[in-house]
């Protein structure tokens, strides 16, 4: 729980198994601040999770995330996590489905 506890964490992981640019990431969860999304990138590079590579030196700067090996090993967790959240939400009136 060390790398994907906290709220957002396992969600951003799982929209970077495929490659995304910040501003993809940041449309894609537009119920996340900007401040939170970028502490939640810090920390799971910090830890390995993901890496974060820098197109240009100067701005408008272009920034990529993806997982690393070791994130990748999560895929199959957060595939069976998303599975489970998709399946609660359809039986479960309380819960509104995030598409």
């Amino acid at each position: 729980m060390k790398y994907i506890g906290g709220k957002w964490k396992a969600v951003i992981l799982i929209h970077l198994i495929e490659k995304k640019r910040y501003n993809e990431l940041r449309k894609e969860l537009p119920m996340v601040t900007e401040r939170t999304i970028s502490l939640q990138l810090k920390e799971l590079e910090e830890d390995g999770l993901i890496s974060r590579t820098v197109h240009t030196s100067k701005p408008p700067l272009k920034v990529d995330y993806e997982l690393t090996d070791f994130g990748r090993t999560l895929i199959p967790v957060l595939k069976v996590i998303a599975d489970w959240g998709k399946e609660t939400a359809k039986n479960d009136k309380r819960i509104k489905e995030i598409k």
